[in-house]
C-alpha cells in the first residue's frame, strides 16, 4: 500500500510540472511575436515621403513611415541621391539626435533637407530622390533605395545641400 501511494503521490506530481511547463511554453510561445527584435529600417518596411515647407526656405522635410510589423531603428541620416548626382547629400553632424530613433509599426522618423542656400553653386534642378537607409554602423546603406517623389516641377539644389540625422519630430528635424 505504500508503494501505491508513492508511486500516486510522484504521478500527480509529474502531472503537475507537465500542467506547469505547457503552460510557460504557451505564454512563452506569445511572447516572441510581440517582443521581437527591433531590425534596421529599410524600404522594404518603411514608406518615404517629402514634403516642401514654407519655413524654413528653401527646405523639405523627409517623413519616414514604418508600415513593417517589427520595431525599426532608423541609423544616422538618410544617403539622399538628387537625379543622377555622383555623391549623396552631406549630413549635418550638428544634427546628431540623443539617441537612436526608433520607430514601432506606425510610427515616423523626419529629417530636414536644406536643398540650397546663398552661398551654394552649381545648382540645378532635381527632379527625382533616392532615399537609402542607413545601416548600424553608420557606413553604409541598408536594403534597397526608395523612390520619394519631389514636388512637382521638382526642386532646385546646389552644392550647399544637407540632410538632418533622422529625428522623432518633424519640428526638430526642420529647425537646422
Amino acid at each position: 500500500m505504500r508503494l501505491t501511494i508513492k508511486a500516486a503521490a510522484a504521478t500527480a506530481a509529474l502531472t503537475a510540472a507537465l500542467s506547469l511547463t505547457a503552460l510557460g511554453s504557451a505564454a512563452s510561445a506569445a511572447t516572441p511575436a510581440a517582443k521581437s527584435a527591433p531590425v534596421t529600417c529599410t524600404a522594404a518596411t518603411t514608406k518615404v515621403t517629402v514634403e516642401q515647407v514654407s519655413n524654413p526656405i528653401n527646405h523639405l522635410l523627409l517623413k519616414a513611415k514604418n508600415t513593417g510589423t517589427k520595431t525599426c531603428y532608423a541609423y544616422g541620416a538618410p544617403y539622399l541621391r538628387f537625379d543622377d548626382a555622383q555623391a549623396a547629400t552631406v549630413w549635418l553632424e550638428d544634427s546628431v539626435p540623443q539617441a537612436v530613433v526608433t520607430l514601432e509599426p506606425g510610427q515616423s522618423a523626419y529629417a530636414g533637407i536644406a536643398t540650397s542656400s546663398p552661398e551654394g553653386s552649381n545648382g540645378y534642378q532635381a527632379d527625382k530622390l533616392g532615399v537609402l537607409f542607413s545601416n548600424r554602423g553608420m557606413n553604409g546603406g541598408a536594403g534597397g533605395t526608395a523612390a520619394a517623389k519631389l514636388p512637382a516641377g521638382g526642386v532646385y539644389v546646389d552644392d550647399s545641400a544637407f540632410v538632418t540625422y533622422w529625428q522623432s519630430s518633424a519640428s526638430d528635424a526642420l529647425m537646422w
